[in-house]
């Protein structure tokens, strides 16, 4: 490796690591809210306004963000986005109430967005040509490694918690473990906050702001002297041709030559939200908790969700342009569709009854008296069966006690809920995941590229912050079985869609596709 090289891949990693924050920050939340529900006595709609808040202001962060690194360079955003995660964990670790957590979720989010946006653009801007792909690829590599960190991060916390080392009971890993397991993400964030200073500023921002000489010389270090001056030169001639286009009108979007790809783009932004994914990376212990293996175990499935997740997101980068963007769709959907199915039937199969020995293994703390009269009664859903608990001891008790009581009662496989949940992941990790930022970078002219990129990417962070709010709800008046029934129904329709109108992009110039699908 040359020194040019060695130096671009620094740099490039460096700031790669605010997508690895991203993603650690926006699913470290699935293993807090088993707790926090009880202890701040959170409705379900509550419970998911803890999760989706992130997402709210993370949008927010993702449409001004861009403008303000323009203004005030690329590495001060991502050193105040650096800032944010930092506050965020620790001001959620002390959080009083509700209010304080979600207001420094809130918080989180802003930095996350502009991670978002900012990262990939900056490593884009120093990286040379030939390596640009596999440079910026580390961003969304490191936001996957975040998610799966983030998995494993709980988990451990929640073992050392239940466990009878002495420095793990002083810091008081067992009672604080939901703050510990928010807290945590301070570490990685400061270490990125300073990191962030050995990088330079990205040269195209530096020309734009008259600075050339620091940007030839920064060029210099990532390439040699001649390409350097040659990129230099080509920086000068794409702002002057910024400079001269006439800025795209938003209502140029719903021209009719435009529907085609703009359904296409919708319907592709909708999908990779509202089939569930992000139910599952934000409550996989949650969902694992309801098959009744209890809560380390869920926790500990809940990691295999991040493993399982990696793995085939690197499969889906390493076979994208060898397999399509549409068949990598066909199949992805389809297999979300089967694995929701799967979870359906598994949930919808289940039978709950507690008798004798099911109410003597209930916690103490627990009013076993009051559990009396259901025992040997067999419910048939979820929804019955809580419903039930909760008339004989109350919402707060079987808050508390839920993991203990659905796994004292419940007659299911759970074997098949964790196969249903990880072919799930892979499913959508191998096709709606990577797939869908291919799609848009294709499919839209390029006069409107740009806005049309933000316009869907607004209703694909819309969608999914309907999706974290309700998932709570859904789970509580739905049941498990219809929830994932729901979910299924719009993988069928989307793989329908799929087959009807999405083009395979995949060796076809941007020319070519325009001539094709934007219809003059």
């Amino acid at each position: 490796m040359t020194g040019q090289l060695r130096y671009t891949v620094t740099v490039a990693l460096i700031v790669a690591l605010g997508g690895f924050l991203m993603g650690f920050d926006a699913s470290v939340i699935s293993g807090v809210v088993s707790f926090i529900g009880p202890e701040f006595d959170l409705t379900r709609i509550q419970l998911g306004w803890s999760v989706a808040s992130l997402t709210l202001t993370a949008t927010l962060a993702m449409m001004v963000s861009g403008p303000l690194s323009d203004r005030l360079g690329r590495k001060p955003v991502l050193r105040i986005a650096a800032a944010l995660f930092a506050v965020s964990a620790l001001a959620s670790a002390v959080a009083p109430d509700f209010i304080s957590l979600v207001a420094a979720r809130m918080l989180g989010g802003l930095g996350v967005g502009a991670a978002l946006i900012i990262a990939p653009m900056y490593i884009a801007e120093i990286a040379p040509a030939k390596i640009r792909g596999r440079m910026v690829s580390f961003n969304q590599l490191n936001i996957v490694i975040g998610i799966s960190a983030a998995f494993f991060s709980n988990y451990l916390i929640l073992r050392l918690g239940a466990s009878d080392l002495g420095w793990a009971q002083a810091l008081n890993l067992g009672d604080w473990n939901w703050r510990w397991m928010l807290g945590v993400e301070a570490i990685p964030a400061v270490v990125y906050f300073l990191a962030l200073f050995a990088v330079p500023e990205s040269p195209r921002w530096l020309v734009m702001h008259g600075r050339d000489d620091e940007a030839l010389g920064i060029m210099e270090r990532v390439t040699n002297a001649d390409q350097a001056r040659a990129g230099l030169e080509a920086v000068h001639e794409s702002l002057s041709a910024d400079a001269s286009e006439e800025k795209a009108a938003f209502r140029e979007l719903f021209r009719p030559a435009m529907r085609l790809v703009l359904t296409i783009g919708l319907a592709v932004a909708i999908l990779q939200q509202i089939t569930g994914i992000n139910s599952v990376f934000f409550y996989a212990p949650m969902i694992f908790e309801q098959s009744g293996i209890g809560t380390d175990a869920s926790f500990l499935q809940a990691v295999l969700v991040g493993l399982v997740n990696l793995v085939f997101t690197v499969l889906a980068i390493l076979t994208i342009d060898r397999l399509g963007r549409r068949p990598l769709l066909a199949f992805g959907l389809t297999g979300i569709a089967v694995c929701m199915l799967v979870l359906s039937y598994g949930f919808g199969s289940a039978t709950y009854t507690l008798d004798d020995r099911a109410v003597a293994s209930l916690p103490e703390t627990l009013e076993r008296e009051a559990l009396v009269a259901l025992q040997d009664e067999t419910y048939d859903s979820d929804v019955a069966f809580r419903q039930a608990v909760v008339d004989a001891v109350g919402p707060e008790a079987y808050d508390e006690h839920r993991s203990e009581l659905v796994s004292a009662a419940i007659g299911m496989n759970p074997a098949l809920i964790l196969a249903g949940i990880l072919g799930f992941v892979a499913s959508f990790a191998i096709s709606l995941g990577p797939v869908m930022w291919v799609l848009f970078s294709e499919l839209f002219p390029n006069r409107v590229r740009g806005l049309a990129i933000s316009f869907v990417g607004l209703v694909n962070s819309a969608v999914s912050f309907g999706v974290q709010l309700v998932f709570p709800w859904e789970l509580e008046n739905l049941g498990n079985s219809l929830t994932f029934l729901i979910y299924a129904v719009f993988a069928i329709i989307g793989l329908v869609i799929v087959i009807r109108l999405v083009p395979e992009t995949k060796g076809r110039s941007l020319e070519e596709l325009q001539a094709e699908l934007v219809k003059v």
